[in-house]
């Protein structure tokens, strides 16, 4: 029966090496990492253990997981054997990555098990939880492509470079989602520092840090919205419905989550505002109603068009886009996998839900509502937030000053 042993990478080196686990079976050889280093002044290779000598007060934690180890991989040769399963270096790598992973899960060291954990019991809104799924899966899948558990201590700087590397190189995500990620990172370490789970604070670096850049989203003019909302659909009520809750999102300025709970109940005096509290920051806000939302509200007797999903939204946003003819071209620059992109679009493939929110913000800044009260509605807490938020071309931009005391 095979038998598993261990090899350091470099035996004759003077720093700390990796140690390895061999295991030959069936004319096959596995190699696999211990998630161990040390120096071979402390290893054994005779006795293939870690030298019980005062100076090393790792050995016995070391010799233990060792053995846990080789037991575990040749009790599952055996299992595969005896079960008419063909042994393969996955099926057994599997099994020692859950060895090490149910070690550390056990020492409370494991990182990625109090994730799992806080998302489970927290009563954060759903936007956010999804937001720190995707952060945990992401790690997941590095802590599968590195095959090494990723502890607490584990989140230092060096981390943080690795981890960017492997989501630019390996993942090809841009410079924002990668931001993202590590933004959430850091709330999950802030809680198991404040838990006394860890004294690592080395994510508070200010090198350890959230990443972007400066995202190039389109808007439509209020020339485009008028476009739309004369656009004739009385032969396609899917989007003739979408087309209409656009156009709400458009001059209230409302999230996605928003549009979709307005109910009858939300507008008041007489149908010209509309009150509501916000799902994100759980703030009321009331808007003045737009003629465009007073004429929906009367089409619909009184009761906005109710909301699609998401996605299905998206989708047929670009579908009505296209019918409205917004066709002139759209040309973004964005980071990705680590390089400069340079992308042409029309403009009707661009559109989303969020691009009412955006056209609301921007033809309201161009059409001189003072920023504050712009801000009262969209919930920017900061005008240097909001000014990154609105989109103006430089022609548009020039227009605006046209008018403007200065150049009179």
């Amino acid at each position: 029966m095979p038998n598993a042993t261990f090899v350091l990478k470099e035996p004759t080196s003077t720093e700390d090496t990796l140690l390895y686990l061999i295991f030959r079976y069936d004319h096959n050889r596995l190699k696999y990492y211990t998630g161990i280093k040390l120096h071979p002044d402390y290893w054994n290779p005779k006795d293939q253990k870690a030298r019980d000598i005062r100076k090393f007060s790792k050995s016995t934690e070391i010799n233990a997981t060792l053995k846990n180890l080789s037991t575990g991989v040749e009790n599952e040769y055996r299992r595969l054997i005896n079960d008419k399963i063909i042994p393969t270096n996955e099926k057994l790598k599997s099994k020692l990555d859950e060895i090490l992973l149910k070690k550390e899960i056990k020492d409370n060291k494991d990182f990625i098990g109090f994730i799992e954990d806080y998302i489970k019991n927290t009563n954060k809104r759903p936007n956010t939880i999804k937001q720190y799924n995707t952060a945990h899966s992401r790690l997941k899948e590095y802590r599968d492509f590195k095959r090494k558990a990723i502890l607490f201590e584990d989140i230092n700087l060096n981390f943080y470079e690795d981890f960017t590397t492997y989501l630019t190189k390996e993942k090809k995500y841009g410079i924002n989602t990668i931001g993202t990620i590590f933004k959430n990172i850091k709330v999950f370490m802030s809680e198991a520092f404040e838990r006394g789970l860890t004294n690592n604070n080395q994510f508070r670096s200010k090198k350890f840090k959230k990443t972007s850049e400066v995202s190039e989203s389109i808007y439509l003019t209020k020339d485009e919205i008028d476009t739309l909302y004369n656009l004739d659909l009385s032969k396609n009520p899917r989007l003739d419905r979408v087309r209409d809750l656009f156009i709400i999102g458009c001059y209230t300025g409302l999230r996605f989550s928003d549009l979709s709970q307005i109910k009858d109940e939300n507008l008041i005096e007489n149908n010209t505002k509309l009150k509501i509290t916000t799902q994100k920051t759980d703030q009321v806000v009331i808007i003045p109603l737009h003629r465009y939302i007073r004429e929906i509200i009367k089409k619909y007797d009184g009761v906005p068009p109710t909301a699609l999903s998401n996605q299905k939204m998206n989708e047929y946003l670009k579908e009505m886009g296209q019918k409205a003819e917004l066709n002139n071209e759209v040309v973004l620059t964005f980071t990705k996998a680590g390089k400069k992109v340079i992308e042409t679009n029309k403009k009707h493939e661009l559109i989303t839900v969020h691009t009412a929110r955006r056209s609301f913000a921007t033809n309201a800044y161009l059409n001189d509502v003072p920023s504050i009260s712009i801000m009262k509605i969209t919930g920017h807490k900061t005008e240097k937030a909001f000014l990154t938020y609105i989109k103006i071309s430089q022609e548009d931009n020039a227009n605006k000053l046209l008018n403007h005391p200065f150049f009179k």
